[in-house]
């Protein structure tokens, strides 16, 4: 048990101090890129021996990205752009910008004059899964990866990209392990650590975080199967990162059984598939030609991933759904009738709260919880034989 807490303390540090991080690359002469979400080839940065440290925003105010956005846009932009801007990414090399929502669309305009740095752009294909997609998807990535090797002045060989994807599958599958021993020993395993785990992964080399993620996992593994008191939900949405809103589940013993989180599973959900004689760069586009489940990709059947949602409550014996649903994301809330409409029919209950990085009192959040763990541990007595 012990070694469990020192891990868990440990990748909780690491989550809340990327400064630290990004202190140490410098420090050993690695160059950083600032890598925006969505689904960015990391690989090829990797390759290049540069580090990829995802950012995803930070909990604060803008301030000085006032002056690039309106008030209704999403924070995630809105802080990434402030940390660039008041001093917090100084010293990186460059900066990587997809286009994959009608944010990070004007976004990029915004970083040719926000960015001190190179900003690479990539334009990802709606209509991933068709070949023509995935043409295009490669022809993006070739250009993404012809910009790393002008920054760093590192020729990226198929070899050294071929190794990056078998650590980042490593990587992925090892998260994937942790999602669900963590669902399973919640005794141990809280909201709070359970994303501070994940969320280091944005900020670390992989093969290090697959390393500790390993052990922890295997310490997990090791442990009895317990009886969980409290109650179980799935997690679904952009990102729930913030420890102060995390707590409120944890304080009214509401464990996360599973994610439908874009910062968390579904970042890692698809591995690189490696075919006989394929190109890197192809088989790092017929991984993003696979996703799936999505908000933010095109999906012509519109039900496809509530049901997702739903399997997942299924699978891991959740009582219930809570949606921390981001400020000002269309794609969430165009989806959110769909999302609700199917676990109503499904008995399935659910809970969607405003959320942003400007949020640091969860008072009203924290009162829904209360009423919600209520009603989650009535439906988990009913259930019982």
């Amino acid at each position: 048990m012990t070694g469990i807490s020192e891990l868990l303390e440990q990748f909780i540090y690491i989550a809340n101090h990327p400064e630290k991080q990004k202190e140490k690359f410098l420090a050993e002469g690695k160059k950083i890129f600032a890598v925006l979400p969505y689904y960015v080839p990391d690989e090829i940065i990797a390759a290049a021996g540069a580090v990829p440290m995802g950012i995803w925003g930070c909990k604060g105010t803008p301030e000085l990205a006032k002056e690039y956005f309106p008030s209704f846009f999403c924070t995630i932009a809105q802080m990434n752009v402030e940390m660039m801007l008041n001093g917090t990414l100084e010293g990186i090399s460059g900066v990587v910008c997809p286009s994959l929502c009608d944010t990070l669309r004007p976004l990029q305009q915004d970083l040719q004059e926000a960015s001190k740095w190179p900003v690479i752009y990539l334009s990802h294909p709606q209509a991933r899964a068709k070949d023509y997609g995935v043409r295009f998807t490669k022809y993006q990535y070739t250009n993404m990866k012809n910009q790393v090797e002008e920054i760093t002045g590192t020729r990226i060989t198929d070899e050294a990209l071929w190794e990056a994807i078998h650590v980042f599958n490593e990587n992925r599958a090892a998260c994937r392990k942790f999602v669900r021993l963590a669902g399973l020993h919640p005794e141990v395993v809280s909201a709070v650590a359970r994303s501070a785990v994940l969320k280091s992964r944005f900020f670390m080399l992989r093969p290090e975080h697959s390393a500790m993620l390993k052990k922890l996992n295997d310490a997990l593994d090791a442990l009895p199967e317990t009886e969980w008191e409290g109650t179980r939900v799935v997690l679904s949405g952009i990102l729930a990162d913030n420890p102060e809103f995390l707590k409120i589940l944890d304080e009214n013993r509401i464990a996360v059984a599973a994610d439908d989180l874009a910062h968390e599973s579904r970042s890692f959900r698809n591995d690189v598939a490696a075919g006989e004689g394929m190109d890197p760069l192809e088989a790092l586009a017929r991984q993003f030609g696979a996703a799936n489940d999505d908000t933010i990709l095109y999906d012509p059947k519109i039900m496809e991933r509530p049901k997702h949602v739903l399997s997942l409550v299924k699978e891991n014996g959740a009582q219930g759904v809570v949606l921390p649903m981001m400020t000002f994301c269309d794609p969430e809330e165009m989806e959110y009738p769909y999302l609700k409409k199917m676990l109503d029919e499904a008995d399935v209950p659910l809970l969607q709260l405003g959320y942003d990085q400007t949020m640091s009192v969860f008072g009203q959040a924290a009162t829904a919880l209360e009423t919600f763990a209520q009603i989650l541990e009535q439906k988990k007595e009913t259930a019982k034989p």
